[in-house]
C-alpha cells in the first residue's frame, strides 16, 4: 500500500505527532511525507518528499495571527500550483493532518482523503466552543476539506475522537521538579514577554523564543531558541508550563502532571475553542499577557494546581483502526457501485 501522509507545517505541534504516527503507518505501507507552511522549528528525523509553500499562518508579536505578512506571503498561484501537480492518484491511503495542498488536490480529483487531526476534533458538534466566531469555524470546516473525519482532543467527546498523541520523548522523560517556569508563547515578541515577566522578582522563567538565535538573559530571565530538546528537558522539569491554548504542548504539560495556564492566540478560533475545553478541565485561562494579567498569573504561581488525566499510550491501535475502516467502508463503496452498475 502506498501511503501519503501530508501534515500542516505552521505550529510545532502537527510535526510532533507525526514523529510518532510515520513510524506506525510504515507497518502497513510505503509511506510518503508532505509538508506545508512555514512557521514551525521542528524537523522530523524522516526523509519529506514534498515540501511546500501550502497556506500557512505567520506570527505575531502581540499575541495574535499577523494577517498582514500571513496575507503578503500568500501566494494564491503557487497554491492551486502545488494542487495541480501533487500526484495524489499514485496512492493508495491519503491522511492529512490538516494540510491544505493534500486535502484540496484530492477533493478536486476525486480521490477519497482520511483527515485525522486536532481541527476536525474541535469543530465537532459535540466539543467544546467559543461562542463566537463564525468566520473561524468556516476556516476550519473548509482549509484542507476531507471525506473521512478522525481527531484528537482533551477528551473523547464523541465517536471519531480520540486523546491526544503524546510523543515517546515525553512519555520516556524522567518527570523532576527544579521550580522554574517553562514559557512557551511564539505570537509574544521577546520585548513583552521580558515586560511582564520581569515583575515576578522570585520567579524563575525559561523562555523559549521564536525570535532568540542564542541562549541569553534579561532582567533576569532566561530566552532560548526554540529546540526540541532543550524544551521538552525544561518541560519535564518545571513547576509549571505557560503557554498558547494550542493542542500538543498543553496535553504533554498535563501529561506530565505540571502546572498550566495559557494564553489563546487573539482571533484563532481554534485556540479560543481549546481554551473552553481546558477551562472545563480546571485549567486557568488569561485573555492576553500584560501587566494587567500579572495579578492572574501570580495566583496561578501560588496556588496548587491537581488535574488527574489519562492519556494511555494507543495510537497504534488507533491508526490501525482508522486505516482499517477506510478500507472496509471503500470497498462496501466499489461493491455497491458495481452491483449498481451490472444491469437487471
Amino acid at each position: 500500500m502506498k501511503i501519503l501522509y501530508a501534515i500542516q507545517g505552521t505550529g510545532n505541534g502537527h510535526l510532533s505527532r507525526a514523529k510518532d504516527i510515520i513510524p506506525i503507518l510504515k507497518e502497513i505501507g510505503a509511506v510518503d511525507v508532505l509538508v506545508s507552511g512555514c512557521e514551525v522549528e521542528l524537523s522530523l528525523p524522516f526523509d519529506i518528499k514534498y515540501k511546500l509553500k501550502g497556506l500557512g499562518f505567520v506570527f505575531g508579536e502581540k499575541g495574535g495571527i499577523d494577517f498582514w505578512k500571513t496575507f503578503v506571503n500568500m501566494n494564491i498561484r503557487t497554491f492551486f500550483r502545488e494542487i495541480r501537480q501533487l500526484p495524489v492518484d499514485n496512492y493508495d491511503l491519503i491522511i492529512s493532518d490538516f494540510e491544505p495542498v493534500s486535502a484540496w488536490a484530492s477533493f478536486f480529483k476525486g480521490k477519497k482523503i482520511i483527515g485525522l487531526s486536532h481541527q476536525i476534533a474541535v469543530i465537532n458538534a459535540n466539543s467544546p466552543k467559543y461562542k463566537k466566531g463564525w468566520l473561524g469555524r468556516l476556516i476550519l470546516r473548509y482549509y484542507a476539506p476531507v471525506a473521512y473525519e478522525y481527531g484528537f482532543h482533551f477528551k473523547k467527546y464523541s465517536k471519531g475522537i480520540f486523546g491526544p498523541v503524546i510523543r515517546q520523548e515525553i512519555r520516556n522523560q524522567k518527570v523532576t521538579n527544579r521550580g522554574h517556569y517553562t514559557v512557551y508563547l511564539p505570537s509574544f515578541s521577546e520585548d513583552v514577554l521580558v515586560e511582564v515577566l520581569a515583575s515576578f522578582k522570585n520567579v524563575l522563567f525559561e523562555v523559549f523564543s521564536k525570535r532568540a538565535d542564542k541562549i541569553h538573559f534579561r532582567n533576569g530571565i532566561l530566552i532560548s531558541p526554540i529546540k526540541n530538546n532543550e524544551f521538552v528537558k525544561s518541560l519535564a522539569s518545571c513547576e509549571g508550563l505557560l503557554c498558547g491554548a494550542g493542542f500538543e504542548a498543553p496535553a504533554e504539560a498535563l501529561f506530565l502532571g505540571k502546572k498550566l495556564m495559557v494564553i489563546p492566540m487573539k482571533n484563532q478560533y481554534e485556540q479560543l475553542c481549546n481554551g473552553a475545553a481546558l477551562r472545563e478541565l480546571g485549567v486557568p485561562v488569561i485573555n492576553g499577557l500584560s501587566t494587567l494579567d500579572c495579578g492572574l498569573i501570580e495566583k496561578w504561581i501560588a496556588e496548587e494546581q491537581n488535574i488527574p488525566i489519562s492519556f494511555p499510550d494507543d495510537s497504534k491501535a488507533i491508526v490501525h483502526e482508522i486505516v482499517s475502516r477506510f478500507i472496509v467502508e471503500e470497498m462496501i463503496l466499489e461493491e455497491h457501485n458495481f452491483e449498481s452498475a451490472v444491469p437487471l
